[in-house]
């Protein structure tokens, strides 16, 4: 009799496992909780993509371990947040944590400040994307002007406007999209 082999079983599986979702709560401050928020939000990036991106490099998270001072970490206030993290993020976390005898919320603190330098950058970003915005808006507001002289000169159903009306609905639509993006992004102002 000839042994099966299941396709399921070996390192395959152990991979899945890793990427298993489960809940965590630790007490953050409110400058950390933010941070997650707000690059996750502002760049469409899933918290716990994020959580696996700062968190899952164990040789960074155990250097980060080596700086935290615990009783300037203690002075801290805090509150609870609950956030959904991959398997492989939390046995990372309590591996680091047991090593260097550290709370996995301070780890989790120190490891979300490497966010700030992103957001800051991102700052600077959106105050140059405003200024930009503002020269899209002219361009648009003199495409539809010539549109409507467009349309004055030849006519509506000319094919020349025909094409040029979908070309201002377009610019419309995109501009509409980025005012959207502008308006989501205002809370990168007062960080």
């Amino acid at each position: 009799m000839s042994k099966i082999e299941d396709p399921f079983l070996g390192p395959a599986m152990f991979d899945l496992r890793g990427k298993q979702s489960v809940r965590a709560t630790f007490k953050l401050s409110q400058k950390a909780i933010d941070s997650i928020g707000l690059v996750a939000i502002h760049m469409g990036i899933k918290q716990k993509s994020l959580f696996d991106h700062i968190i899952e490099d164990m040789a960074a998270l155990s250097d980060i371990a080596k700086t935290i001072r615990i009783r300037q970490f203690q002075k801290i206030p805090r509150r609870q947040k609950t956030f959904v993290l991959s398997r492989k993020t939390i046995d990372a976390l309590s591996t680091i944590s047991q090593t260097y005898d550290m709370p996995r919320d301070a780890l989790v603190e120190y490891s979300v400040k490497k966010l700030e330098s992103v957001i800051m950058a991102e700052k600077l970003r959106h105050q140059e994307r405003k200024k930009l915005h503002k020269q899209m808006a002219a361009h648009f507001i003199e495409g539809e002007a010539l549109f409507e002289h467009a349309t004055k000169v030849l006519g509506i159903d000319d094919p020349f406007c025909r094409r040029f009306e979908k070309t201002v609905a377009m610019a419309r639509k995109t501009t509409q999209e980025v005012n959207e993006f502008l308006e989501k992004s205002k809370v990168l102002e007062d960080f």
